[in-house]
C-alpha cells in the first residue's frame, strides 16, 4: 500500500475546510443574503458533482490518455442524483450509489478501475 497521496489529502483538507467550516464558525450566517447562503450551501455538493462526473466519463489508458468512457458507473450516478432530488439528502444517495457498484463488481458486471 502506498501513502505517497497521503499528504496530499491532507492538504486538501486544509484547503477545503474553511469552505465546509463557515456555516459553523461565522456569526450571523442566516443574516446573509438568501443567494449567497444558498451558494455556500451548494458549493460541497457541485463539487462532489464535478468530481463524479470527471470519474465517470473519462477514463485513462495504459499510456494516460483519456477517452470518453460509458459504463455501469453511469447508473450509479444517475441513483445518487435520483435520490438526493427526491430525499433531499447527500448521504443516502452516496451510499447507495456505493452499494451498487459493489454488488455489479462482485457479480462481475463492472469492472475495476
Amino acid at each position: 500500500m502506498s501513502t505517497v497521496l497521503v499528504p496530499l489529502a491532507f492538504l486538501m483538507g486544509l484547503v477545503t475546510y474553511p469552505w465546509r467550516a463557515v456555516p459553523l464558525l461565522a456569526p450571523g450566517i442566516n443574516r446573509l443574503p438568501a443567494r449567497l447562503h444558498e451558494y455556500l450551501r451548494l458549493v460541497g455538493p457541485a463539487v462532489l458533482a464535478a468530481l463524479a462526473a470527471v470519474d465517470t466519463m473519462v477514463v485513462l489508458d495504459a499510456a494516460r490518455h483519456p477517452s470518453f468512457h460509458i459504463g455501469p458507473e453511469w447508473i450509479a450516478v444517475g441513483l445518487c442524483a435520483l435520490v438526493v432530488a427526491l430525499k433531499r439528502g447527500l448521504l443516502l444517495g452516496l451510499v447507495l450509489a456505493a452499494v451498487l457498484i459493489a454488488v455489479l463488481r462482485a457479480l462481475g458486471l463492472a469492472a475495476l478501475p
